[in-house]
């Protein structure tokens, strides 16, 4: 919740701050700046302290743009405050002290250029170029822009040799919206005293100018025409209506100034529109950018080894339908106890990966305690509902225990869907459990908890509505019978073996369909 608000307060302030209004810009930075304050206190992890720490850069960045030097500066200081959080954290990667690091440093040496500070500028640019990151486009075009900025201009010839790539390689083609950028890399060369580069710049730029002024003018020429036809015949209504009606040939004029007026507005309009779509695709590329980071911080806090112990087999996977999900599982092996949960929340993005988090956290808090599994869900289903549960989400949960010793499997299932549970006389059927409510939408339930003497030898498998939901393009459904028919046929080898037949199942049965629901599955075997 708080980072959606922290996300909220940055764009109003930055909108604000783009259309000038100062004063209302640094409040609703404030505000932003609480809510990161809020999110760190709830969540002490390193995903918080990188968005709180990429936030600020992102406010004193804004205020870098317009040479605000004494705001951008505060915003500066509260960005280093998280960063060196972020640094301390133990579970941080490496990677993202080196990108936070790299965007901090570069807003510190514009800050001291403006200020007019060239030695502690150059020190940081320094940190800058130097960095794993700087070879990264997302930083590439800021060192460009900083090299021009201090009239560097051999360095920045260099980084726009690249330009005939770019173009290539995203088939751009010759526009007047592009020619700034061709008029740069002369500019550049130019300055740095570099006469055939310069020239080499200039010929691409003459054939780049030429081929964006014909297309320009070929477009032109279509309107014109085309006005120009419908003047022909409004004037030729008009020549012989003129005597009959005068009133007539004075709206045909009228009509004809509005049309004029049309196409100008017209005309400044697509520039603006243009103008916008490359600050939204931007604005898309940086929260994909964000959301990839976002996915892989989800996805570090589910395990992806599993204990290597004799007597024991054991296996999950879990892959969300969009760059974040809600569907979690994990397992905690104490001596010869064994806890393992599998959920999944309501909802997808990033509302149900945050509740998603806060759940597991939850869990791995109480199963250490030596809990038992009602009790944990009891618990649970306490922090997780009543009034800090605003916007009403919840989870659907299984949780088991099983002793590695004896194979006693004590089991407690909060709304999620049942179990397959292998041997019998049906080589496998659907683990009858008692109807306990989801976890999050009442609080003061009580949970009861199940158990089974012994499962051994007999391979539980535990999935999310994901895989039995899984649609085809016809959107018809993977289904509970094709699910327990699959399982019943499967020769068991491993825990793996099982979990990824299904996989490619489900694949086959959507036959190109996108996913609709996060899909998470796991498989245990005790002997």
């Amino acid at each position: 919740m708080q980072l959606q608000t922290l996300m909220l307060y940055l764009c109003v302030g930055t909108s604000e701050l783009f259309l000038e209004k100062i004063n209302d810009a640094d409040k609703s930075f404030e505000q932003a700046y609480v809510a990161a304050q809020k999110m760190t206190e709830l969540n002490y992890s390193f995903g918080a302290l990188y968005n709180d720490a990429m936030a600020m850069h992102n406010i004193a960045d804004s205020y870098l743009n317009l040479q605000l030097y004494d705001q951008a500066e505060l915003w500066l200081t509260r960005a280093d405050k998280f960063f060196e959080k972020m640094y301390d954290h133990p579970d941080t990667p490496d990677e993202y002290k080196t990108i936070v690091k790299a965007y901090i440093d570069y807003d510190h040496a514009l800050l001291a250029f403006g200020q007019n500070k060239p030695d502690v500028a150059e020190r940081y640019f320094k940190e800058v170029i130097e960095s794993d990151y700087s070879k990264s486009a997302q930083i590439r075009h800021r060192i460009v822009s900083y090299l021009v900025k201090t009239k560097r201009y051999a360095e920045a010839a260099d980084l726009y040799q690249a330009l005939n790539d770019i173009i290539a390689k995203y088939k751009i083609e010759p526009s007047v919206d592009m020619i700034g950028f061709v008029r740069d890399k002369f500019i550049s060369n130019y300055k740095a005293g570099r006469k055939d580069s310069a020239l080499a710049a200039a010929m691409f730029a003459l054939d780049y100018v030429d081929s964006a002024l014909v297309r320009q003018k070929h477009s032109e020429a279509t309107k014109f025409a085309t006005i120009y036809e419908t003047q022909q015949k409004d004037e030729e209504i008009a020549r012989q209506q003129i005597n009959l009606n005068r009133q007539r040939f004075l709206a045909l004029a009228v009509a004809l100034v509005l049309i004029t007026a049309f196409f100008i507005i017209y005309t400044l309009f697509r520039r603006r529109a243009a103008k916008r779509m490359a600050e939204m695709k931007a604005a898309q590329e940086r929260i994909e950018s964000e959301l990839r980071i976002a996915r892989n911080i989800q996805m570090s806090m589910v395990p992806s080894t599993f204990p290597e112990r004799e007597g024991l087999d054991m296996y999950a996977s879990m892959t969300p339908a969009r760059e974040v999900g809600g569907d979690l599982y994990g397992y905690l092996l104490d001596e010869d106890k064994l806890y393992f949960p599998l959920g999944d929340v309501s909802g997808k993005g990033v509302p149900a990966s945050l509740f998603m988090a806060q759940t597991t956290r939850l869990f791995m808090t109480l199963a250490k305690q030596g809990m038992m599994l009602a009790e944990i869900c009891t618990r649970m289903n306490d922090a997780l509902s009543g009034e800090d549960n605003e916007s009403g989400m919840f989870v659907t949960f299984f949780l088991g225990l099983v002793d590695l010793t004896t194979c006693h499997l004590d089991f407690c299932n909060a709304g999620q869907n049942p179990p397959v549970i292998g041997g019998g006389e049906n080589h496998g059927d659907f683990l009858e459990m008692l109807p306990n409510a989801p976890i999050g939408l009442w609080p003061g339930l009580e949970y009861e908890g199940e158990e089974i003497d012994s499962i051994k030898g007999r391979p539980l498998f535990i999935y999310t509505d994901g895989l039995n939901e899984a649609e085809n393009t016809a959107q018809e459904q993977f289904g509970d019978d094709r699910l327990l028919a699959i399982l019943r046929n499967t020769h068991f080898d491993n825990a793996r073996q099982v979990i990824e037949s299904l996989q490619t199942e489900v694949e086959q049965h959507r036959n190109g369909a996108e996913p609709n629901d996060d899909l998470t599955m796991m498989c245990i075997r005790v002997n």
